[in-house]
């Protein structure tokens, strides 16, 4: 079994350029995974504003869920439906269609993404839901990944662009000193900046589903 992930574009009517965001997003889905490669078939475009991927478990997709949030630009994002169940392609006239129960999980995953989105948490983009037939274990893993979720949406969200950024390269082991280079900053800053955006929580979260996943 693996893991089903749709993903599409926050506010993509309202884009000044859309060939242009779509392009820095194919950009940062290549960036993040040349940094970890972790995608069995990364985030591919479909149709419309929606992309396609899969990855060998659960703890890897939002591990790379979170690198491609912290590495866009303020102003484009993505929403993330995560399926977790068995996926499968079926040949058409116009190559393999995605079919299977993972995927039908990842798009009622989105689908609560957008109500959830639209009421109480509007900081929220991802959500997990599983396919019939998972056991005790995987539903309460699912349930305590989707609370968890819903607290790292909240704070990537109050992220600024520079704050995502230099979270970002903390998670692939870039040193402090090397990102106030890289910023034009002091390391104090680059430390004060980490520190207020609660950057430490978010890359010991990385740390911890790298443990379960190894």
């Amino acid at each position: 079994m693996v893991i089903a992930v749709l993903a599409d574009i926050v506010g993509s009517r309202k884009l000044d350029d859309r060939s242009a965001a779509q392009q820095i997003l194919d950009d940062t889905i290549v960036e993040v995974e040349a940094d970890l490669p972790l995608a069995i078939r990364p985030l591919t475009p479909t149709v419309g504003d929606e992309q396609q991927g899969v990855y060998r478990d659960l703890g890897e997709a939002m591990i790379s869920l979170l690198m491609i949030q912290l590495r866009l630009p303020d102003g484009i994002g993505f929403r993330f439906g995560i399926g977790v169940g068995e996926v499968s392609a079926v040949e058409s006239v116009h190559g393999e269609l995605a079919d299977g129960p993972g995927w039908y999980a990842a798009r009622a995953a989105i689908d609560t993404v957008h109500s959830r989105e639209g009421r109480a948490v509007p900081r929220a983009r991802t959500w997990i839901v599983g396919a019939p037939g998972q056991d005790e274990v995987m539903e309460s893993t699912i349930a305590a990944s989707n609370a968890y979720l819903l607290v790292r949406d909240e704070l990537v969200g109050a992220m600024s662009e520079r704050e995502r950024r230099l979270t970002y390269g903390r998670l692939i082991g870039r040193s402090q000193h090397e990102l106030a280079e890289e910023e034009g900053i002091s390391q104090p800053s680059v430390s004060k900046s980490l520190r207020s955006a609660g950057s430490a929580a978010l890359l010991e979260g990385v740390s911890a589903l790298r443990g379960a996943t190894a």
